[in-house]
């Protein structure tokens, strides 16, 4: 008598919903392996990744020169605590931060396990560096699921609903997002009138923006608004934050996404593909700024771990590469062409935006279903995308920047199908 065994994948599923936290959400899929573009699950079935992991894997998964690196590393030591013991890794890629810095002002920087560690650090350096308190955020942001963090994103669920109160002092003005009617010139307007109903300016630290919202919906900053927002910035004392864990580390073409709007920030989150698939964060900053804290002000035990800063390194060499950027450019190319061509023919996409390789669909209609249906269908087909914005009605591309033409061709062909199957009937019942 033949005994049935479960897939693999179900047997891992089964065994995630007994023992992993209901909050956690995750897709059926099961990983197995990865490699470049490509995933292949615990039962064998491949998948083009268009997700990266939520943009953690801009160099692809598993790039040699990351591996060799961690291995290499794992040889010597695999943890120290930075403030017990000091080690060059984590040097070497402050150093690299400041040779990357979209300026010319010197700069220091600290190092941390996440994104959201990194922004709570950068409003920590703001507050002591101006002997202010307030913090300005703005609609559609996302900078983490801390408890200051959550009063800083603006996305109610999942990551705010129950979960307060949160931490004072935080302040939000409109942002700019022109496909649904809102200019620099509102978006601006509004802050002012909040400096006028709100908040004093002069008991504002620091504002906080992404130079393109991620989870907000991929809504990159007109030309014009990032250098109005650092003038108005300086003319009030307060510093600006630049916040490029999704947009940063070469998804944009760019090292940093605001090398697109000319302006220097103040200070500068980074987090994501920076640690190569390792967890890995940091501030940058005008070193006076960042020097403003006293020793023992800044730390935590994991920050800056050792295999990360060794990943780092050959990412951040890689990323400022000349020819990383001009397959970035090429990548961009490729992928806003065919995305133009498929809004002209699916009448239920509204926008086609983005700035360099990070570029995003939104739908007419804002609300989830359409995304959701069309991010389900993908998957079904092997290839893997992620949904974002305020409604969940945008479509977000990060396939890895390393990924050929003709992987990225069929993930487009898949993404075609799947809007396909997603909007039959839809567009001709409108």
């Amino acid at each position: 008598m033949r005994v049935e065994h479960p897939a693999a994948s179900d047997r891992v599923t089964q065994a995630r919903q007994r023992y992993v936290a209901r909050g956690v959400s995750t897709p059926r899929l099961v990983v197995d392996r990865a490699e470049g573009a490509t995933i292949w699950d615990a039962d064998g079935r491949e998948y083009l990744d268009f997700g990266g992991g939520i943009a953690c894997q801009n160099l692809g998964h598993r790039p040699a020169g990351v591996v060799r690196a961690i291995h290499e590393q794992a040889d010597r030591y695999l943890h120290q605590c930075f403030m017990v013991g000091t080690y060059e890794p984590y040097v070497e890629v402050c150093r690299r931060l400041s040779e990357l810095w979209p300026g010319s002002s010197p700069t220091k920087s600290l190092l941390v396990n996440s994104g959201a560690e990194a922004v709570e650090n950068a409003v920590k350096i703001a507050r002591v560096a101006t002997g202010r308190s307030g913090v300005v955020v703005f609609d559609h942001a996302f900078h983490g699921r801390t408890n200051l963090t959550m009063a800083m994103t603006s996305k109610v669920v999942p990551y705010k609903q129950g979960f307060g109160p949160f931490a004072p002092d935080v302040y939000r003005a409109p942002g700019p997002y022109p496909y649904r009617g809102v200019s620099s010139d509102d978006a601006l307007r509004g802050l002012e009138l909040l400096f006028k109903q709100d908040v004093d300016p002069q008991s504002v630290a620091c504002v906080v923006l992404e130079p393109v919202q991620g989870e907000g919906g991929f809504i990159p900053m007109p030309d014009d608004y990032v250098p109005r927002l650092k003038e108005l910035c300086e003319r009030h004392g307060i510093l600006y934050v630049d916040d490029e864990v999704q947009s940063g580390t070469g998804r944009t073409g760019t090292v940093w996404g605001i090398e697109h709007y000319g302006v220097e920030p103040d200070l500068l989150v980074s987090g994501k593909s920076i640690g190569g698939g390792l967890p890995l964060a940091g501030v940058t900053g005008k070193a006076e700024l960042v020097d403003a804290v006293p020793p023992g002000g800044l730390g935590g035990t994991f920050g800056g771990n050792p295999l990360a800063c060794a990943a780092a390194c050959v990412v951040l060499d890689e990323v400022g590469s000349d020819g990383f950027r001009a397959r970035a450019e090429q990548v961009a190319a490729l992928l806003r062409g065919r995305l133009d061509e498929l809004a002209g023919r699916f009448p239920a996409v509204g926008e086609v935006r983005g700035l360099g390789a990070m570029l995003a669909l939104e739908f007419v209609d804002p609300e989830p279903d359409l995304a959701r249906a069309v991010t389900v269908e993908a998957l079904g087909r092997g290839l893997i995308m992620l949904s974002c914005g305020i409604y969940g009605n945008v479509i977000r591309l990060l396939p890895p920047l390393a990924a050929t033409d003709d992987e990225l061709e069929r993930g487009l062909d898949l993404l075609e199908e799947a809007l396909g199957a997603a909007t039959a009937g839809r567009d001709a019942g409108a």
